[in-house]
């Protein structure tokens, strides 16, 4: 009985390979890549580990011919669960996929991930005909995996990915280096000239863009861009980066922060300094959150529709799973949202 798969487009890896590399049979290797539990564990390994030498992703496409549509949509979040739980904007995200998705007839499953590459069993999930689609948030440079998904089945990304596949990806963000120039020219404006930044992570196309954002807004008023600190859009690495920040350069007066959270840290450090906000330091943060204005100060910060992103990111899933030719990429606004932090 076949497994699907048709033929492969030249230079790309077929089943067969994989089989031959393994040194296992054809339909043992098809057996492990739709999850079937009639596969012992050594087998599992050497198929697995041979799928990966040979980069090999099974053809969707083919394998749809013998298999129904299954009405489910994978959310894939390649965070920690605490990060997951812990910043409203994945809560505002999924509150927009949700509310789309229910006119369709379609389910929504939540595949949480390691950052730098999902386990093998959510790669043999994802590619073993469980799900018709799938919705990438919180994207790593370093998941080739995920960058190339989209192979094998129909994917949108929330945020502009990195990758070889970043041409051809269907993907939903804001201009997160025009938010770094308006969150840091307001600061600008308002006479601050020692004007530190906290980003996020250094393989995240947010961070990366709103760090460049910071740059380009001093470089055009001629000021210096070396006060950086880097955090990882939580909390406690915004108290960490924000406390670096002071004891390193005691003269700044100013903080772009590429999230809400870590500006909700960077506010307790300051406190803990016993440094005024914002008489000796302004703040400006990122995302409008519920942690913009939870504190005694409420924060500036640059707003990004997140539960608007999430109602785009399924309807142009859907739109591709009916068929359609949906935009590959849908760029939504930021606005300046101005409280007394600033």
């Amino acid at each position: 009985m076949s497994d699907g798969t048709l033929a492969t487009p030249v230079g790309r890896p077929t089943l067969e390979e994989v089989a031959r590399v393994a040194g296992v049979s054809r339909a043992t290797v098809s057996r492990v890549i739709n999850g079937s539990p009639r596969v012992s564990p050594d087998v599992l390994v050497v198929v697995e580990k041979a799928i990966a030498e040979l980069d090999y992703v099974p053809n969707r496409a083919a394998r749809s011919l013998v298999a129904r549509a299954t009405m489910s949509i994978a959310l894939v979040v390649p965070e920690d669960t605490h990060r997951f739980f812990g910043d409203p904007y994945f809560a505002d995200v999924v509150q927009g996929i949700s509310d789309r998705l229910d006119d369709s007839d379609y389910v929504l499953n939540l595949q949480l991930t390691h950052p730098s590459s999902p386990s093998e069993k959510t790669k043999r999930y994802l590619l073993g005909g469980n799900v018709d689609g799938a919705i990438v948030v919180s994207h790593h440079s370093g998941d080739h995996f995920l960058t190339s998904l989209s192979r094998s089945l129909p994917v949108v990304f929330g945020g502009r990915p990195i990758g070889e596949a970043k041409d051809r990806d269907y993907y939903i963000d804001v201009d997160n280096r025009l938010g770094g120039v308006r969150g840091t020219q307001h600061l600008i404006d308002r006479g601050r000239t020692a004007i530190a930044t906290i980003t996020g992570p250094a393989d995240m196309p947010a961070s990366v863009d709103r760090e460049q954002g910071w740059r380009d807004a001093l470089a055009e008023a001629g000021l210096s861009d070396h006060r950086l600190a880097r955090g990882d859009f939580t909390e406690a690495g915004g108290i960490r980066a924000a406390l670096a920040l002071i004891d390193e350069h005691p003269d700044l007066d100013a903080l772009f922060v590429a999230s809400d959270l870590m500006a909700s840290g960077a506010l307790l450090a300051l406190d803990e300094r016993g440094l005024r906000v914002p008489d000796d330091v302004a703040i400006v943060g990122f995302d409008n959150s519920k942690y913009a204005t939870r504190g005694k100060v409420g924060l500036t910060t640059v707003a990004q529709p997140a539960q608007e992103m999430g109602v785009v990111m399924a309807d142009t899933l859907l739109r591709l799973l009916a068929g359609e030719s949906p935009p590959r990429v849908t760029t939504l606004d930021t606005e300046l949202v101005v409280r007394d932090s600033s």
